[in-house]
């Protein structure tokens, strides 16, 4: 593939729904890079639908990518990136569930990733889906992570240098310009 007439920005933030192609687009906004490729995965195959998505996810990607299995130490991953690669950090929303479920401190946890992001020497394309267009959530656990996810996208946001929704597949830029 040839290289972005216009390169991304160090951070590129893309959200949306579940299942509205944030993850695709995401992955098309690396295939354009010339740069070797980084997959930062942070899903935890706990059953067989989960293994088929991954699955799924991996197969799309193709063969030219290194994969970095990182549900809770985000840190740690983006650490040992490299200026010259584009990395793929799919995705911030099943990293917070990791840290949540695992009884982490959340705030130090999602301040410790902000400050990783804005260290990593490499380009950062990072998913999240956007959770505060649905109903309140009828349980305390639920909603702490609704309201713990919307000041992570938020924080994701107001860093990245693109942000784009995507709805149905398609692109919203909400911040920034496409290249």
């Amino acid at each position: 593939m040839k290289a972005l007439p216009v390169p991304l920005p160090d951070i590129t933030f893309v959200l949306g729904g579940a299942a509205s192609g944030k993850s695709s687009f995401a992955e098309s906004l690396c295939f354009q890079s010339s740069k070797p490729k980084t997959y930062i995965a942070t899903a935890q195959a706990f059953d067989d639908e989960m293994r088929d998505k991954i699955e799924t996810h991996r197969v799309q990607r193709g063969e030219n990518w290194l994969t970095v299995e990182a549900p809770l130490d985000l840190v740690a991953a983006l650490s040992k990136r490299a200026a010259d690669e584009i990395v793929l950090l799919d995705c911030a929303t099943l990293w917070l569930s990791n840290v949540l479920l695992a009884d982490q401190d959340l705030d130090a946890a999602m301040t410790a990733l902000m400050e990783a992001l804005t260290a990593c020497p490499a380009q950062i394309v990072v998913v999240s889906n956007e959770v505060g267009s649905g109903i309140v959530p009828d349980n305390a656990l639920a909603r702490k992570f609704r309201n713990a996810q919307g000041r992570l996208n938020q924080q994701l946001a107001a860093q990245a240098g693109l942000v784009v929704q995507v709805i149905v597949g398609l692109p919203q830029v909400l911040k920034g310009t496409l290249p």
